[in-house]
């Protein structure tokens, strides 16, 4: 028997769907898809090694979602798979290192950070949700501006000119949508009965 039919209350969207084990397993392959699809969703960023891609966006709606568990492992499978070859990287690379690898692993750490906050009710009204995309893209910056100043030699202050300031107006739209999107689906969910 499921959860939902037991009357227990979904902690993350993805709990509503029945079929635990084979639902867990295409979610994670699935979010770790949707991350390598938005990857390829890139513009270069004068001056900076670092494209604007559609990437980080994946990454916090992965994790609000699948919840903490579901979304960590989404985004290891990611990581993992592009570190081994297959080529869903931005631009279609893989492979380990370069200028942008720290924010690969920080997607690992912000996904897993939104997921246990939407397990929480992080992403029930849009002001929680801003919130909760707003700490997951923090997460993200915290492990990518360090090695992009280790990988190009870079100072804190280029690397923050580099790789955060280019990004902040398009965070704040991707998050304005995110506070929009999953409060709304949560609402459609209470009115089917689910």
């Amino acid at each position: 028997m499921s959860e939902i039919a037991r009357g227990v209350r979904p902690a993350v969207l993805s709990d509503l769907i029945p079929g635990a084990r084979v639902r867990d397993a295409a979610l994670v392959a699935g979010g770790a898809a949707l991350t390598g699809l938005a990857a390829q969703l890139a513009f270069p960023v004068p001056g900076s090694p670092v494209p604007v891609t559609g990437q980080t966006f994946a990454v916090v709606l992965v994790g609000a979602a699948l919840g903490f568990n579901r979304a960590a492992l989404s985004m290891l499978l990611y990581v993992l798979a592009g570190i081994a070859g297959v080529p869903w990287f931005t631009g279609g690379a893989s492979g380990p290192g370069g200028a942008t690898f720290g924010y690969l692993i920080g997607f690992i750490v912000a996904a897993a950070l939104v997921g246990r906050l939407a397990e929480r009710g992080g992403d029930r009204t849009p002001a929680r949700t801003a919130g909760t995309m707003l700490f997951g893209n923090l997460v993200i910056y915290a492990f990518g501006v360090p090695v992009l100043m280790t990988v190009t030699g870079m100072g804190l202050g280029a690397a923050l000119a580099a790789g955060v300031v280019p990004f902040l107006v398009g965070d704040a739209l991707k998050i304005a949508v995110a506070a929009g999107l999953l409060p709304a689906t949560w609402r459609l969910t209470r009115r089917s009965g689910r």
